[in-house]
């Protein structure tokens, strides 16, 4: 009896909390019902944008947005062609009891405020080069490009949330000697990444680059939200293992690489990975045996990637970077396509992966006081994005599994900090 009148009474505690700020509520769905679900991302951005705090229900269709019923958020939804649903206090109740649920694997996050979010980009870039600039033109989401002179003039205490373009950190021109170095695009990158070393007073593209490597590595141990897509995932690590040793060779910077390179890298200093082996050859379009692409045997029938169900009420953050009306993600390519498993570094959250095939997709961890998330592959809606090609149309991809998880990381720095159940 006793058991039954301390549920009744923590149920009573929890409408009183919960119901006023619920009252007269818009619900925009995240399964299948929802007509854009990339849009609808923008929305609960803008509606934060507007001082309005909102929920995020965690496994619940598909990752659901409870916002205030207003009519200006109405008529935004209708412009952007986003499905939502007013709702009752009362079915607001009931909504939240099934989700407060002990027995269900779902949880409400409030979202407080816009993260201020910059892009790490070489100004010259165009929106479709890179999935993440374009997810967020396309969710209407509002950002900075930062690039060097940003990152090594102290400008990232500015942003919350930091994403890396398609980038090189080891000062190797993208490894793109072998196939491009008579282009004229890539003499032009190649001279601009030398003055921005120059001007910085640096001899070496690599040196340029690992002095904004650890300029951003301190922006995540202070706190930031770090989220990096291809080839900036593993150039990044491989960038902070090398500190000071010379991992180019003389096509590169003029010189010969150190010829103890491998056995210099220090392990201790990167986010993700250890034990991978440097790709030293300049005709190789590789930097080290951390990514997959070219030794992986699948083909594009079979390559997916399933997300893990992580606890939503124990640990919503790798939650909230899942949330999905898919659990089964279509696989795509890019110049770092996955990570072999057995180089990822125990304590690191794999949150995708094609277990087969041993491959990690989509990977999170913590250092310092901030986050990262490294996830592979170039653009999920190009299975493989060559140089040239025309850009993703997101208005035909609007409900795309694989962009959702890009939007995921931009809005879960949003989440009120939770205190640990115990």
């Amino acid at each position: 009896m006793k058991s039954v009148f301390k549920s009744y009474l923590i149920l009573i505690c929890f409408f009183l909390s919960f119901g006023p700020a619920f009252s007269a509520s818009l619900l925009i769905p995240m399964d299948d019902s929802q007509k854009n679900h990339l849009k609808s991302y923008g929305i609960a951005y803008w509606t934060l944008q507007k001082n309005h705090e909102i929920y995020w229900l965690l496994n619940y269709r598909g990752g659901a947005f409870l916002l205030p019923l207003d009519k200006s958020i109405e008529d935004e939804c209708k412009i952007r062609g986003v499905s939502y649903t007013p709702v009752s206090d009362a079915s607001v109740a009931q909504m939240m009891s099934e989700i407060s649920s002990p027995e269900v694997n779902m949880d409400a996050i409030k979202l407080e405020k816009p993260p201020k979010i910059a892009v790490y980009s070489p100004k010259g870039k165009k929106p479709w080069d890179d999935a993440v600039t374009l997810a967020l033109s396309y969710a209407e989401i509002s950002y900075d490009i930062v690039y060097d002179d940003e990152v090594l003039s102290n400008k990232l205490s500015d942003y919350d949330w930091l994403h890396l373009h398609h980038e090189d950190f080891t000062g190797q021109h993208g490894k793109f000697y072998a196939s491009y170095r008579n282009m004229q695009w890539y003499k032009n990158e190649v001279k601009d990444n030398f003055a921005m070393a120059e001007k910085y007073g640096f001899q070496k593209v690599s040196d340029l680059k690992k002095a904004v490597s650890q300029t951003i590595r301190k922006f995540v141990q202070n706190g930031g939200f770090l989220f990096a897509m291809c080839s900036a995932t593993d150039t990044f690590d491989i960038t902070l293992a090398a500190g000071d040793t010379d991992i180019c060779t003389h096509e590169f910077d003029g010189d010969p690489m150190d010829e103890q390179a491998q056995e210099k890298l220090d392990y201790s200093k990167t986010f993700a990975f250890k034990d991978f082996k440097l790709e030293t050859s300049p005709y190789v379009y590789e930097y080290s045996d951390i990514d997959v692409t070219l030794s992986r045997k699948l083909s594009r029938d079979e390559d997916y990637f399933s997300l893990f169900d992580f606890s939503a009420k124990w640990d919503p953050v790798p939650t909230m970077l899942c949330q999905n009306h898919k659990n089964l993600i279509k696989g795509f390519m890019g110049q770092t396509t996955a990570f072999k498993k057995d180089l990822i570094k125990p304590g690191v959250l794999i949150l995708g992966e094609n277990k087969s095939a041993g491959e990690a997709r989509y990977i999170h961890g913590k250092y310092g006081k901030g986050t990262w998330t490294f996830y592979g592959g170039h653009d999920p809606e190009d299975y493989q994005h060559l140089v040239g090609d025309p850009p993703t149309d997101l208005n035909l991809k609007k409900n795309s599994a694989g962009y959702r998880l890009i939007l995921n990381n931009v809005l879960f720095p949003a989440a009120k900090k939770k205190k640990r159940k115990t």
